[in-house]
């Protein structure tokens, strides 16, 4: 019997909705060791985040909180997520941002193999293995790791977020593990965050993204069907590139992945490194005056047409229905 330890990701005192898509792995991979599931909340003023994690069936939450956790650094976290980690048996978190940063470092700490980015749990017996997409996704390795400790970072789209299961988990508080050396010589300046009213990128449930084909009027065209439909708004990296859309919304496999329910296409052609990015998405639509575009490969509903014209029609036509 092996057990598993969920890394938390926080923010704003509440806990990202990436975690849920770790906590779904937690439970697969604890299921096949027949162990079960801790979650790790680390950082400062998380009361929140602790109380949300306690609903999502754990067999413990583990808080380790202090005033000088209150900024994310990797080599101030590394150290205490490592020592929490001693006599788990698998440690995983999601591949976001925070998770690509902290969780090589851990495994360092923990002279531990480490698997990232993976999209499928292989359990054979109580033997895990990981698969994890590469070139764009066009190829799939599956990785063996056998050292005694296992870490994971898991991608937020192939696994479905985890929901409450009701009742609250006990929390705990373990200590806080003195910062490295190499934390004692970094500061922590400033944090630079796009704020908008609109939902996170990554945790929407519906995306509109456009491509360079908007060209100028990016913003014009997209706006009122994201606004109608309360969803992000996400761009190909050639809009970005051109200028037309912030680098902060490129989707891709150089940007941000992301797995609404609902992605529309606007204007994108459909390269293999933006398909990394949304391929997952569980309905895709997409609008590309050139028929033989790669989008339409993977596109749930495809409508080869004018974007000018389709997107202002396509409002209207929602507007009508809910009146």
């Amino acid at each position: 019997m092996a057990d598993v330890l969920v890394v938390a990701e926080a923010a704003e005192g509440k806990l990202k909705k990436t975690t849920h898509s770790a906590v779904t792995f937690a439970r697969q991979a604890s299921a096949a060791l027949g162990g079960t599931y801790s979650i790790l909340v680390i950082g400062d003023g998380i009361d929140g985040a602790v109380a949300e994690a306690a609903s999502l069936g754990a067999a413990k939450v583990l808080v380790a909180q202090d005033s000088a956790l209150e900024s994310y650094v990797a080599e101030r976290y590394a150290p205490t997520v490592a020592a929490v980690a001693q006599g788990f048996a698998v440690v995983v978190g999601t591949a976001s941002a925070f998770g690509k940063d902290l969780l090589p470092r851990v495994a360092a700490r923990l002279q531990a193999g480490y698997a990232g980015d993976i999209s499928e749990l292989i359990a054979v017996g109580s033997k895990l293995a990981y698969k994890r997409p590469m070139f764009a996704g066009n190829a799939y390795g599956v990785a063996d790791v056998t050292t005694p400790i296992q870490v994971v970072s898991v991608r937020q789209s192939a696994f479905a977020p985890a929901e409450p299961q009701g009742g609250a988990s006990p929390v705990e508080t373990v200590p806080v593990s003195a910062p490295s050396a190499a934390a004692e010589r970094l500061e922590f300046v400033s944090f630079d965050q796009v704020k908008s009213e609109r939902p996170e990128l990554t945790e929407a449930k519906v995306v509109v993204s456009g491509g360079r084909a908007l060209k100028e009027r990016f913003n014009e065209v997209l706006d009122p069907l994201a606004d109608l439909l309360g969803a992000a708004v996400g761009a190909s990296r050639a809009a970005c590139d051109a200028g037309y859309a912030a680098s902060d919304l490129q989707v891709g496999q150089t940007g941000k992945v992301v797995a609404p329910a609902l992605y529309f296409a606007i204007g994108i052609s459909g390269a293999i490194q933006h398909l990394a990015g949304m391929k997952g998405s569980k309905v895709i639509v997409a609008v590309n005056k050139d028929g033989d575009a790669p989008i339409f490969q993977v596109a749930d509903y495809g409508l080869v047409a004018d974007l000018f014209a389709t997107v202002p029609e396509l409002i209207k036509q929602i507007q009508a229905a809910r009146a």
